[in-house]
């Protein structure tokens, strides 16, 4: 079974075809830019190849809510240019293919269960430290996220203070 996957970090988004056992058959990697500039990039890779489902992991906020009008939209993000982006509906109109949308630090909490560190527990947490602080936790085989999801990131830094 062939499958799409995109993390769409701050910074950069990476895109993959790989394999239900993790092997990855093909992958690219791109700057972060506007949108529709972005999505361009994301439509080059995807175009003409043939895979079963996709999972997107993103930088948020995001609307997780499937009962919302803006679900599978990037919400009021601090990054410029990206606030209230539909990211899931031309991805689903593009690609007819079942979708899985959640935040980026969720999707890598999956791998790491299911390909990682964490291989053979039902629970973990996930967190880094990249463009922005984030986590993503799994409690009994499931997802926290809470009323939409728990942001575990916008963690205020304060910085050394040498007291000598």
């Amino acid at each position: 079974m062939k499958l799409a996957a995109i993390e769409a970090g701050g910074t950069k988004f990476v895109v993959a075809i790989g394999d239900e056992f993790g092997n990855i058959i093909k992958r690219d990697a791109f700057a972060t830019t506007s949108p529709q500039e972005t999505f361009e990039h994301v439509f080059e890779f995807f175009d003409g190849e043939e895979f079963e489902a996709m999972g997107i992991g993103t930088f948020g906020p995001i609307d997780l809510d499937p009962q919302s009008p803006t679900y599978g939209y990037i919400t009021s993000t601090p990054k410029p240019n990206w606030g209230n982006v539909n990211f899931v509906g031309p991805l689903k109109e593009r690609y007819q293919v079942p979708i899985a949308f959640d935040t980026d630090v969720n999707g890598a909490a999956l791998g790491e269960l299911y390909f990682g560190s964490a291989k053979g527990l039902d629970s973990c947490l996930y967190l880094t430290i990249g463009t922005g602080i984030g986590g993503g936790a799994i409690v009994e085989g499931k997802l926290v996220h809470g009323l939409l999801h728990p942001e575990m990131g916008h963690i205020l830094l304060a910085k050394h203070q040498d007291e000598t």
